[in-house]
This record gives structure tokens, C-alpha cells and sequence, in this order.
């Protein structure tokens, strides 16, 4: 076996090296041909290759490939060894096989897709179904242009196991940095077919914790600007994120892939931008403290709560009604008269306005029809007697057309969202009373913060409906392809909105329910949003392999949605086995003697210090509330360097260690994790509660530490064991 293992690395160093010189030749020699600055459209798109081509092989000198496949098609005299790697690249000379392939070439599909076996193997080329033999499936670690390791995970000629995850587990057991990376050398199967998926379909994501699920659905932007390089345009995709702190999380991962100019943005960022407004800071970390901050049980979730309500398509039918009373009765009462003997009679003004220019949308109908109107003045002026005539007309004729435009209704967004809640006053033929679908408390509460000028994130989904209603298609700048991550958090309505901004319904929309802790927003089922889209136009898959955490780890979270959430989106894990979970009660803990604050602190001193001084990357103390991050932080950050508070306003994720409320973890993810006040004390009984603790549960890689004060819910003394801890001795 290790005269095997030393032939494949010997095999693939003479490999690499004869790689590497190849691709220095061809860049030194791309590099000494001058830089076309001139004008000639042809020698322009010559340069623009040349410079692509500098710029890959550049990169590709670094890590050229990650992979291996030795394949023989059916047509095929022999088997030829296939290299692949995250930029395809030719060979300077005419060849039957590029340098390194594209990982999102057809043919490397079989990389992922290959499960082993010695029944053939086909792939979806342009030309049609190929089938094959695979003999070898190998992959490659190389840093820095150095071959660190090789690991066949597949060999039709070894008497060994068809397929092993080594490979995988190996990578799975590096430590985190302060940036989420590319998966494309340790893509599986499941994950591959969801990258691979069409493009006009509103793809649906299931994803358990740790599952990949974001990390694919960058890859899938990646391949399907490979795939459809005339159709799409990276200019023309959007991510959407749950905050910007996310944002610079998930940054790295389309520059590692070659892909840049996608825009990536939080929904209220974008569609304030649409609606030219302003939102108030204050509106976050009001709702936040709402739901996360208040003592005591969270307020009720109902189909009343005001971010269900307003997040719902019953309230688009609302707003529909309301736009079509004020088309209605949008041309003004009586006749305009510019000037004393003209009249443009009201008749032919409604007969422009519902008969010429109905197929417009409200506010450009009004344009048309005051356009016709100027034209008209303009065509009566020229009937004048005399040049002082015609000047005191003009004159006169522009102060009326002012002024009976301003009779017309206010075609702006906000203005009509006040006017359907009864904040402001309502156009004539408006009944006076609000419509009655609009629960009583979502009224009284709207009215109340529109009054004062206070617009929340909740609203924006109507503002936009409602600007597109009276703008058209014309008003509209279609994305190519929209990627929604946490969209568990997004409401129906905020997917049929963003509908109206995508072509052919291509999504990416990739969540998991297990961690709904804004479900006072967010969906509570799939089929909310699923049921949004013809069947023909949608597809869902589930994606239950986590690959983040330790057995261990994920075997303890499974265990607070089984006892806790009733839940049965359970994660299978990877085989890569770690620590136990560690139950740590601090001090003295019982009735007459109750553990207090100073038992508290030290304890999550003695927690971090233990872990800080193992070699992680990343280290995070997840308090159950803002105020509590707040204070912990305080304290930690006289005994620990490169501690960083994340509070929700930062826009940039540091790294090393964090303090921070559990309920702004989610999506990020630690090497290891201490997890405060696993008590009743913070956590309660009820499945919200449960679903706060599992994210926080699932952000650990390696290592996952729970402090408590001796009263644990079941759901977690259910779960785990306690454990006693030698703690480190602090001064």
C-alpha cells in the first residue's frame, strides 16, 4: 500500500512540475507581447483574450488543479487522465486534452457525480449523452505550486474500497479562518446536481446546518455563467444576504472562482435603493429587540403579526384594489380651461385616459395624458390674434396646466401605502374606513409608525408592489438570476416581488426551516413560496448531509430538534468524529446555594481560555442577548487580545475570537463554540427557544462547550451529558 502511495505521489509531482513549466513558458511568453492600446476593434478583443489569459494562468500557477479523472469513452482507444481545476486552460499546442480542465465543464461532472463501481459512467456533453469507463479518481492538494497530498478515492484497479471519504474528512478537519471558502475540489453528488440545475426554475434549498447550501449556491451563480455564458452576465445577478456582515463572510468564494461584478446586497439595502428612500437604523435593532431582547417568553406568532401579515400576497390583493379606486378616479372633476374661451372638455380627456392610453400603467397614463394636454394648448395657442395674445395665453395656460396636474393623485409609493393604512388622508372616492382584511392591530400599528415618518423592513415589499404597479415593466431593471440565502427569513410576498425583477424565474432560494428563529417574518413551510410558481417553473431539493460539524456536534443538535422542535429535518452526518459536547455547570449550583454573576463570568473566562489556547482559528461566546454580548465582552476583552463584539452593526467579519448574541450567528460558522447560559434562565420551553439554541449549536466545527447554571430544558438534559472540566487557574 505504501509503494502504491509513494508511485502516485512520485506520479503526480513529475506531473505538477511539467504542469508548472508548462504554464510558465506560456505566460512568460503572453507576458512579452506589448499591450495593444489602439483603437482596431479586432486587435481590442485579441488583447482583452490575451490579458484573460495572463490573468489565469497567473492564478493557475498557485494551485493549477485539485483533481484527477482517468476516463475512457466508449469511442475512445485508450484511457486519458483528466486534470481539473477551478479555471480551464488549453494547451499552447494542439492537443486531445487541455492542460487542466474547468471544474464546470461537462465532462468533470464526472468527478462529483462518480460514486464508484465498475458499471460505466456517462455525462451530458453538448453533443449528447457520453458514456464510459472511469478508472481513476484521484484528488490532489497542492499549495503554493507544492503537491501536499494525494488521495485516490477511487482505483478500478486496486483491490481497495471503491470510494473513501479521506479525502473529504481531511478537508473537513482544517481549521476556519475569518472567510468562507470554495468547496469545488470536495463537491458531492447531491450538492452537484443542485450547481448543475437548469436555469429557468425557482430552485428551492432545503439545508440543514453545515450542509453547504450557501457555499453551492455561489457556485451554481459560477456555473451558470460558465454554462450559459450568452444567456446570463454576472452584472446581472444579485445574492441576497441576510445583513452585510454576511456579505463580507461570503466574499471571497466568486473571486476564488473567477467570478466577480455580481452584485451582493440585503434586501432592504436594494429596495430602498429602488424606492429612493431612507430607512432609519433604528428599525433593525428595534424589531430585534421585540423578538430577542424582551424577558420572558417571545410575544405570539400569529397570521396577524404584522411581519406575517404585510409578508403575505393577501395584502398584494389589497394593494391592487386600492391602485385600480384611485385609476378610477384619478382625472380630475370639470373641463380645463387654459384661458378664458378654450375648453378641452373632461369627456376627451377621459376618453385619452380609459380608452387611448389604458394599456399604461397609472403614473405613465398621466404622463401621456398630460402630454396630450400640452399639445393641445400648444396647438390652441397658434389660434391667438395677436404676439401679445399668444404671450399672456402662454402664460396663463402654463400657471392652469400646473395647476391641474396637481390636481391629479400623487403617484408615489409612500403616499398611497399611508393612503391604504389610514395615515393620511384618503383620495374622495376612498371609503373612509381601512379595507377589512387588514387585521386591526397591523392597521393601528402601521398608521402609528407611518405617522411618524417610520418605514420598516416589513413595508418594503408593498412600497415596491405598489412602484411597480404605477410604473410598469418600463419601471423595472431584470436580474439574470437571483440567489436568496437564509430565505426561511424572506416572506411570500418579498419572492413575488423580486419575481417581477427576474427573468424566467431563476432562482436560487436556499434556507432551512430548523433554524426559523425570525419566524415572525419568515415562512413556516416551503410550500409558502414554492406554491408562487407554476409546477413546470420550480423544484425543490433537501440536502440532509452536513458537513460542518463533528458527529458528535451534530448528533447532540439533532437531538434539541427531535426533543425540542418535534422536528424531522435531521442532519446525517460525515464521518469525522471529535470531543464530546461538554455540559458544564458553574458554581455552586441548587436551591439554597444559586450560582450568581461572578460564577458566571468566570466560568466563560475559564471556558475561553481553555479553548484560545488550542490551535483555532476561531473562537465565538454566543450570549443569549445583545446586552449580555455586550457585557461579557467588557470583561473579556481586559483578558483577551483580538476579541471583537459583533453587535449587528458591523459590516465586516474579523475573525479570531467574537463575542455575540446567538440569534446574529446564524450562517457563520467557528471552529469552536461556547454557548452561554444553556439554561432555563435564558432559553425556554418552546420550539423557538429550542430552534435559538440549535443555531447556535451548529456554528461549531470541532468543538462545542455549553455553560448553565443547573436548570437546563429538557430538550437539552435530553441531549447530552454533563461533564466536568479541570479549568485552567486565573488570576
Amino acid at each position: 500500500m505504501e509503494e502504491d502511495f509513494q508511485s502516485a505521489y512520485q506520479e503526480e509531482e513529475s506531473r505538477l512540475n511539467s504542469a508548472l513549466q508548462e504554464i510558465d513558458t506560456t505566460l512568460e511568453r503572453l507576458r512579452s507581447i506589448p499591450v495593444y492600446t489602439g483603437h482596431e476593434y479586432t486587435e481590442q478583443v485579441l488583447e482583452d483574450s490575451r490579458e484573460q489569459r495572463r490573468k489565469d494562468l497567473a492564478k493557475l500557477r498557485q494551485e493549477p488543479y485539485f483533481g484527477r479523472l482517468d476516463f475512457q469513452g466508449n469511442d475512445e482507444n485508450e484511457r486519458k487522465p483528466l486534470y481539473i481545476g477551478k479555471i480551464g486552460v488549453d494547451r499552447e499546442q494542439v492537443s486531445d486534452r487541455p492542460l487542466v480542465i474547468d471544474w464546470r465543464a461537462p465532462v468533470a461532472s464526472l468527478f462529483y457525480s462518480f460514486t464508484g463501481g465498475t458499471e460505466p459512467a456517462s455525462y451530458e456533453a453538448p453533443e449528447g449523452l457520453i458514456e464510459g469507463l472511469v478508472y481513476l479518481k484521484r484528488n490532489v492538494v497542492i499549495r503554493k505550486q507544492i503537491l501536499e497530498r494525494v488521495a485516490d478515492t477511487y482505483n478500478r484497479d486496486s483491490d481497495g474500497p471503491a470510494v473513501s471519504d479521506e479525502f473529504l474528512v481531511y478537508r473537513l478537519g482544517e481549521n476556519k479562518d475569518n472567510r468562507l471558502r470554495d468547496i469545488v475540489s470536495t463537491i458531492q453528488e447531491e450538492q452537484d446536481k443542485i450547481i448543475r440545475a437548469a436555469k429557468n426554475t425557482a430552485l428551492i434549498i432545503q439545508g440543514v446546518a453545515g450542509s453547504g447550501k450557501t457555499t453551492v449556491a455561489l457556485h451554481r451563480l459560477a456555473f451558470l455563467l460558465y454554462q450559459y455564458k450568452d444567456q446570463v452576465s454576472a452584472e446581472k445577478m444579485i445574492i441576497f444576504a441576510p445583513n452585510r456582515m454576511f456579505l463580507d463572510y461570503i466574499s471571497d468564494v466568486l473571486p476564488e472562482l473567477g467570478v466577480g461584478n455580481i452584485a451582493q446586497s440585503t434586501f432592504p439595502d436594494w429596495a430602498a435603493g429602488v424606492l429612493d428612500l431612507t430607512l432609519p437604523e433604528q428599525d433593525a435593532t428595534e424589531t430585534m429587540n421585540r423578538w430577542f431582547e424582551a424577558e420572558g417568553a417571545m410575544p405570539e406568532i400569529t397570521e396577524e403579526t404584522p411581519g406575517r401579515f404585510k409578508g403575505s400576497t393577501a395584502l398584494m390583493g389589497i394593494i391592487e384594489a386600492s391602485i385600480k379606486l384611485l385609476e378610477g378616479s384619478s382625472v380630475p372633476e370639470g373641463d380645463f380651461i387654459p384661458w378664458e374661451g378654450a375648453v378641452l372638455h373632461r369627456s376627451m380627456i377621459l376618453r385619452w385616459h380609459n380608452e387611448e392610453y389604458a394599456p399604461y400603467p397609472p403614473a405613465k397614463r398621466k404622463e401621456r395624458v398630460m402630454a396630450r394636454i400640452h399639445r393641445w394648448i400648444e396647438m390652441e395657442l397658434k389660434k391667438s390674434p395677436s404676439a401679445a395674445a399668444m404671450k399672456e395665453r402662454k402664460k396663463k395656460g402654463a400657471q392652469r396646466e400646473k395647476a391641474y396636474s396637481g390636481k391629479w393623485p400623487k403617484y408615489e409609493p409612500l403616499t398611497i401605502y399611508k393612503q391604504i393604512f389610514r395615515a393620511v388622508k384618503v383620495p374622495g372616492d376612498w371609503p373612509a374606513e381601512a379595507p377589512e382584511e387588514i387585521p386591526a392591530e397591523v392597521l393601528k400599528e402601521t398608521a402609528k409608525a407611518l405617522k411618524k415618518g417610520i418605514v420598516r423592513e416589513e413595508d418594503l415589499p408593498p412600497l415596491l408592489y405598489i412602484h411597480y404597479l404605477l410604473n410598469g415593466n418600463e419601471s423595472v431593471s431584470r436580474f439574470d438570476h437571483i440567489v436568496i440565502d437564509e430565505a426561511q427569513d424572506f416572506s411570500p410576498f418579498q419572492i413575488a416581488i423580486l419575481d417581477l425583477y427576474v427573468r424566467g424565474h431563476s432562482f436560487t432560494i436556499l434556507g432551512d426551516l430548523s433554524q426559523g428563529i425570525h419566524a415572525y417574518k419568515g415562512v413556516h413551510a416551503w410550500d409558502e413560496m414554492q406554491s408562487l410558481f407554476a409546477p413546470e417553473h420550480t423544484a425543490y431539493h433537501a440536502l440532509t448531509r452536513s458537513y460542518r460539524s463533528t458527529m458528535e456536534i451534530i448528533e447532540f443538535a439533532n437531538g434539541i430538534l427531535s426533543s425540542g422542535v418535534h422536528s424531522p429535518l435531521l442532519a446525517v452526518p460525515v464521518f469525522r468524529s471529535g470531543n464530546p459536547v461538554r455540559l458544564i455547570g458553574y458554581g455552586e449550583q441548587g436551591p439554597e446555594c444559586p450560582a450568581d454573576e461572578t460564577d458566571r463570568i468566570s466560568a466563560v473566562r475559564s471556558a475561553l481560555a481553555a479553548l484560545s489556547g488550542r490551535e483555532y482559528r476561531t473562537v465565538a461566546v454566543l450570549a443569549r442577548t445583545l446586552r449580555e454580548a455586550q457585557e461579557l465582552y467588557t470583561v473579556l476583552a481586559a483578558h483577551f487580545e483580538d476579541i471583537h463584539l459583533i453587535d449587528g452593526s458591523m459590516t465586516q467579519y474579523m475573525g479570531g475570537l467574537s463575542v455575540l448574541p446567538v440569534y446574529l450567528s446564524k450562517g457563520l460558522e467557528f471552529d469552536a463554540v461556547i454557548l452561554t447560559d444553556a439554561d432555563l434562565d435564558h432559553y425556554g420551553t418552546a420550539a423557538w427557544d429550542a430552534k435559538l439554541m440549535y443555531v447556535g449549536c451548529t456554528r461549531a466545527l470541532h468543538e462545542l462547550w455549553l455553560l448553565h447554571n443547573g436548570r437546563m430544558p429538557a430538550y437539552v438534559q435530553a441531549t447530552g451529558e454533563e461533564t466536568v472540566l479541570g479549568w485552567p487557574v486565573l488570576e
